[in-house]
């Protein structure tokens, strides 16, 4: 006959597990952030060889400096003088996509702004067409529609629930800040499907790239468009991609369409 066995752990036991498990949290906790540190200094680095190359008008070593360091933390002003130092090598296109980038990160940079409004003017360039959502999506940073739609219904949710949690009346209050709550969430929706259907957005990295009628390299060359025209992604197919530019549609190579969307520094285009 088969009896049951009952396996009782000891407080030391527990004890012993538990601290085996602080430390190695704080083990791993420490080593990210020395990780971060080594990381932020590396950037930080790259950035000052790429302003001294800059200085010293050495713009390709200037580009691939700062091209680096935004590829391990990304900054707008980091991505503005990628840009700067792209437009003195004459790569138009990687100007222009490096200062959208930068915008992408934070919309209030005035500088890349007027450098884009200069370089489009010089080039005679167009500005990507957008939706009326995509266009108040560019009034805050990206990552800020992402916190207040967040916040908003987790403040209305908040407003509804915990009165009864804390098995306290619901006031009038409750009630004002949840509507507002919900109010600023539903007003920030618009704007979040804005910045995600932004991301589609690229420019055109080499000049006279050719526009083909199917995804094959000996398909016919309907156009070629300049570097730095904006065209927007609708479907990949292999190493071609089906874009749409403010005046036609058609099939180019992924490598030479830069997206607004910054990626990590193995990602980000080069020209």
């Amino acid at each position: 006959m088969n009896t049951a066995r009952t396996i009782r752990v000891s407080e030391p036991d527990v004890a012993a597990s538990l601290r085996i498990a602080l430390i190695l949290c704080l083990g791993l906790a420490l080593q990210l952030s020395a990780t971060s540190a080594l990381s932020a200094e590396t950037a930080e680095t790259l950035f000052h060889d790429g302003t001294n190359a800059y200085q010293v008008a050495d713009y390709a070593r200037a580009s691939r400096a700062f091209r680096k360091s935004a590829g391990l933390r990304l900054a707008t002003g980091t991505l503005q003088s990628l840009g700067n130092a792209e437009w003195q090598r004459g790569e138009v296109g990687a100007a222009i996509l490096a200062w959208e980038q930068s915008l992408w990160v934070d919309g209030f940079n005035q500088a890349a702004r007027q450098n884009l409004s200069y370089a489009r003017k010089a080039a005679e360039l167009e500005s990507p067409e957008v939706s009326w959502h995509e266009a108040v999506s560019t009034w805050l940073p990206v990552n800020s529609w992402a916190w207040i739609s967040g916040a908003s219904l987790w403040l209305a949710v908040g407003m509804v629930l915990l009165p009864g949690i804390m098995r306290r009346p619901r006031a009038a209050w409750h009630q004002a800040t949840a509507a507002l709550g919900l109010t600023v969430f539903l007003i920030s929706l618009p704007a979040h499907l804005g910045v995600q259907s932004r991301t589609d957005i690229g420019f055109i990295l080499h000049q006279d790239t050719p526009l083909r009628l199917t995804p094959t390299a000996g398909a016919e060359v309907m156009t070629r468009l300049r570097a730095g025209a904006p065209a927007r992604v609708e479907k990949t197919r292999g190493k071609f991609v089906l874009v749409r530019t403010n005046r036609t549609r058609g099939w180019i190579e992924a490598q030479q369409l830069g997206l607004i969307c910054p990626k990590p520094v193995t990602a980000i285009h080069a020209p």
